[in-house]
């Protein structure tokens, strides 16, 4: 644990800044391993979630994959116009519109999910299996202390419907 007193006066000494730092670096990965289908690490996220064929509210998506409300929306519209989604209306509340994947969304994901585990590869890489473990723990203990914080929380969704191998495939 860093002094109290620690000034973060460098960039590399901030832990925020080497975090988001490596999310670019993912992001760009991601983009260059899955430039043939036209998706973002957000969108993937949306059909992994939806592959299941569940049809769920964009609440609850956006909570799934750690995103606030309006953003999810927007994906959802974007996905929705490129026909890889559908949106029926809600049995229980006629207000509320869904999202459901459609078989050609399906057949996106199988496709991109190769080079999404590329990425995911040459992320860690440079890590060995010790390290690799011990950074998943570390990156797990930060998110569920810091949960809180987050503008989509997703402590809450976790107690909802409990710490099931079904939220593990998300992350």
């Amino acid at each position: 644990m860093p002094d109290s007193d620690q000034d973060f006066e460098d960039l590399t000494d901030r832990p925020g800044h080497l975090i988001r730092r490596l999310h670019q670096i993912h992001v760009a990965m991601f983009l260059e391993e899955c430039a043939a289908f036209n998706l973002t690490p957000v969108q993937f996220g949306v059909l992994t979630v939806l592959y299941d064929g569940k049809a769920r509210d964009q609440v609850t998506i956006a909570t799934m994959i750690g995103v606030d409300r309006n953003t999810a929306a927007d994906v959802i519209r974007r996905l929705d116009r490129r026909d890889l989604l559908e949106r029926p209306g809600d049995p229980a509340d006629r207000r509320t519109k869904l999202a459901k994947i459609t078989a050609s969304g399906k057949e996106l994901v199988d496709s991109v999910k190769p080079g999404m585990m590329r990425a995911q590869t040459r992320l860690v890489s440079p890590l060995s299996d010790a390290e690799y473990q011990q950074f998943m723990q570390l990156t797990l203990k930060l998110l569920e202390a810091n949960d809180h914080s987050s503008r989509a929380p997703w402590k809450p969704f976790q107690d909802k419907v409990g710490n099931s191998d079904e939220l593990r495939k998300i992350s």
